[in-house]
């Protein structure tokens, strides 16, 4: 599942991926894995953008912070991730990153891959909490990633003001139904759990990730972030805001559920 950022990608598939009992892959929990590779290949614009500060960063033009995006140079490394994966359960993977070009190679099965795709004033509203530099270069990334699904003729779904994240969900639900229906997938409340355990350490990772680079300030245990509830309930969609330390030491529960 691809499309720019802040299209409801996130929301949809740990959705799905707790209705259905499948393994989450988000591209972004992967970021700084991601990023090292690209540093050991010799990436000079992943060596660039590590010599910033964060705040330099800031006054970078745009077109230079989406080639140091790495866009196109993370879309086989999520591919990778995704295989070395275990075969069981399905995977739904999301992100930014997922490059369209698996439909038009073959790496995407028919019927498996969707791109969320946004109006341009649906974005701007999503975007609207963002400071303006990010801002900018999301609105240039979502020009790139429609460009990328033209040209590999990936399939699309609209995301607009009509629907709400429930149909949007039951949207990509029956787009995915016969893939759904195969399987395979968790079936019981322990396999559940243990997945979106995997799921919310994924996060707990990504936080440690960015918080252990040279230039960044602050203590990642104190970091707040939005974890899926791991009750392992099929019917539970609830996320729960807690601190990275906090979900480091123990199971993340909404407000009344249990094990």
């Amino acid at each position: 599942m691809g499309g720019p950022p802040a299209v409801g990608k996130t929301s949809v598939a740990t959705r799905l991926a707790r209705r259905h009992g499948l393994r989450w892959y988000n591209a972004d929990t992967w970021t700084w894995r991601q990023r090292d590779r690209a540093l050991a290949e010799g990436n000079e614009a992943a060596r660039h953008w590590e010599a910033l500060t964060p705040e330099e960063r800031t006054q970078v033009p745009t077109d230079e912070l989406l080639e140091m995006w790495l866009h196109r140079e993370r879309g086989p490394m999520v591919v990778d991730d995704v295989r070395r994966l275990p075969g069981s359960p399905l995977v739904v993977a999301e992100g930014t990153t997922v490059p369209a070009w698996v439909v038009s190679d073959g790496v995407a099965a028919p019927g498996q891959a969707i791109w969320l795709m946004p109006t341009p004033s649906f974005h701007l509203a999503q975007l609207s909490r963002h400071p303006p530099g990010a801002r900018a270069l999301y609105l240039a990334l979502a020009e790139l990633i429609g460009r990328e699904v033209d040209e590999h003729g990936a399939p699309t779904l609209t995301a607009d003001e009509s629907r709400g994240l429930g149909e949007m969900l039951e949207a990509v639900e029956e787009l995915f139904a016969e893939a759904l229906a195969r399987g395979p997938r968790a079936e019981t409340a322990a396999e559940r759990r243990a997945l979106l355990r995997e799921a919310n350490e994924a996060i707990v990772s990504q936080v440690h990730g960015y918080y252990a680079r040279p230039w960044a300030e602050g203590d990642a245990g104190e970091v707040r972030r939005a974890f899926v509830c791991e009750c392992g309930d099929p019917a539970c969609d609830e996320d729960v805001e807690a601190t990275v330390a906090a979900a480091s030491t123990g199971r993340v529960l909404a407000y009344g559920h249990e094990v």
